[in-house]
């Protein structure tokens, strides 16, 4: 609570003796032998006060002038002089104040310090714009092959990647059993990801099991600067900064892949960017790798196209169909973080709002339960009618998003598609709708139709914009269509922990895997690693499984230490 400001004026400790001129009010100086006292007007009024008040206390009513206000109280001529005395000290006092006096910035001071915590983690507002492209940096050592947005960030960066270390149980476990071993030691993994504390967290433990890193952000909003500078400084060569320009997106693309000395052998990717830049620009790459691990639905989408079309040249790994993805990240990170990037950004009460989630797959499963559970009013778009009959049964109502756009307060999207929300939808919200996307792509809203010349664009604040309408109607767009949870919040270290986990043992399979195991089409993880990846995590909370006796697993037909689920099963 903020410390109330006592702006009534203090007495002196001591009053100086007045002589008869000063009290009587004589500016007259006196020359005597004695130092005249000099008081100031507002000291003389105070004092003429306190002379009246003595004189009321003693019972003298009639010397002193008695009104009644409008409330029947009696308020003496030495109070009115009281009142006007501390009215008009004010008023100097305010006037005199300097404008970083820190108990009357008191407030603001509160207000600033939740900005600099929110830029930290996701607008670093209080940094300049411009690319850093042109801006030669070095670590402390010397080193140059990096590109980001200030450098100096880096001891900030290391505290946060020490905070999400402890939220990272497995990691830190596989770094400690397999660090000695370096299973991935001459490996080069080039990274397309976000770069965030728990990426960062990732890419250190590859390090730790002998591979040498490479990186680049997969999406212009997601990426902590100081996380960056941090990893920087550690020795990895990171092309990222909050805030990209497109153009900017694929030079920092193009920089992790096209230099001359740094050949990668093993592709880390979320979202396919970083594989089609290779394919699309330096084919020859291919020659050279081992795999490619992906983890979001829209990278899977174009590496089973390149499959289907004969042109994938490497093995590939699917995470994002893995057990631990999709039930974990997909469903219990995205429960959690979609609030967080509403409330960060909007500031929105969910009781009562009608809200319309597209997609109920995994993210959306989460979405539509974290806003059921405060109080919203959830209905759900679906063309799958597994995922339709299962929204329905969840208590959601299934709609066409056109029957109900006019009245919504809010559209989630969450189906890794394209035009999803199109310019005939949103010509049609009500004034105030907020539009945000929780698929990787920024293609599920149709934002080529919003940047027309009759639509009008307002920055209200960081990866908040207001698409204003001829007739004054506006909606809140959010992270101009991309990623909400990374883009405009932070997400839990611990999910992410079984993600990243799962795409570290993905690597080392692929990496070390003999050849001829694996050909060049798309393949899910074993299953034996997905259940390895889980109890991993079960430390955690102190769980302790039940092991099946041998008459159990003959019974179920499986190995009575696993894998306990068949590799179809997702």
């Amino acid at each position: 609570m903020a410390e109330e400001i006592d702006q009534t004026l203090p007495l002196p400790d001591e009053y100086p003796a007045p002589c008869e001129a000063v009290v009587n009010g004589d500016a007259k100086e006196e020359n005597s032998k004695h130092h005249s006292v000099k008081c100031s007007p507002n000291l003389l009024l105070m004092l003429k006060a306190a002379e009246s008040r003595r004189t009321y206390q003693s019972g003298d009513r009639d010397k002193t002038e008695v009104s009644k206000s409008g409330t029947g109280e009696l308020v003496t001529e030495a109070q009115k002089t009281d009142m006007q005395i501390q009215f008009t000290d004010q008023k100097q006092e305010f006037n005199k104040r300097p404008a970083n006096n820190g108990r009357c910035s008191l407030s603001r001071s509160i207000s600033q310090s939740s900005t600099d915590s929110y830029s930290s983690a996701c607008s670093d507002s209080s940094e300049d714009e411009s690319s850093p492209r042109d801006k030669p940096q070095f670590t402390s050592k010397g080193l140059s092959d990096f590109c980001i947005k200030n450098i100096k960030q880096a001891e900030f960066g290391r505290r946060e990647i020490m905070i999400a270390e402890q939220g990272m149980p497995a990691l830190m476990i596989l770094r400690k059993r397999a660090g000695e071993e370096k299973p991935l030691a001459g490996a080069k993994v080039m990274g397309c990801t976000h770069i965030t504390p728990q990426t960062a967290v990732l890419m250190e433990t590859l390090s730790v099991l002998g591979a040498q890193c490479r990186w680049a952000a997969c999406n212009i909003f997601s990426t902590q600067n100081a996380v960056a500078a941090a990893l920087a400084e550690g020795g990895i060569s990171v092309f990222a900064w909050r805030g990209e320009s497109e153009d900017d997106f694929w030079w920092c693309i193009d920089q992790c892949v096209g230099a001359e000395s740094w050949l990668p052998n093993m592709i880390l990717d979320d979202g396919g960017d970083l594989t089609h830049w290779i394919q699309k620009k330096y084919p020859s790459v291919f020659k050279n790798l081992k795999g490619i691990v992906e983890e979001s639905v829209t990278g899977i989408y174009r590496l089973y196209q390149l499959s289907k079309a004969g042109r994938l040249c490497v093995p590939a790994m699917n995470v994002n169909d893995s057990v631990t993805k999709q039930k974990f990240d997909n469903l219990y990170c995205c429960k959690e973080s979609v609030l967080d990037g509403l409330k960060r950004t909007t500031d929105v009460m969910f009781g009562g709002k009608q809200v319309v989630v597209c997609g109920y797959g995994e993210v959306g499963k989460g979405c539509c339960a974290a806003l059921k559970a405060l109080g919203a009013v959830v209905n759900v778009t679906e063309a799958d009618p597994i995922c339709a009959l299962q929204a329905c049964m969840d208590g959601f109502r299934v709609i066409k998003l056109g029957e109900v756009v006019r009245q919504v307060d809010m559209v989630i999207t969450c189906t890794g598609n394209k035009n999803v929300v199109g310019r005939e939808h949103m010509d049609r919200m009500k004034n105030g709708c907020i539009v945000c996307n929780m698929g990787h792509s920024s293609t599920e809203i149709d934002l080529v139709n919003l940047r027309t010349a009759e639509l009008r664009w307002e920055r209200v604040r960081p990866q908040v914009d207001h698409v204003i309408w001829p007739d004054g109607r506006r909606i809140i767009l959010l992270a101009e269509g991309r990623l909400l949870n990374l883009s405009c919040s932070t997400v839990p270290s611990f999910v992410l922990s079984i993600t990243a986990t799962t795409q570290a043992l993905a690597l080392i399979e692929l990496y070390s895997a003999p050849d001829g195991r694996y050909k060049q089409d798309v393949y899910l993880l074993p299953k034996k690693m997905d259940e390895y990846v889980a109890s991993l995590h079960l430390p955690t909370f102190d769980a302790h499984l039940t092991e099946l006796t041998d008459e159990q697993g003959k019974y179920l037909g499986i190995s009575k230490h696993g894998p306990y689920k068949p590799n179809y099963y997702r």
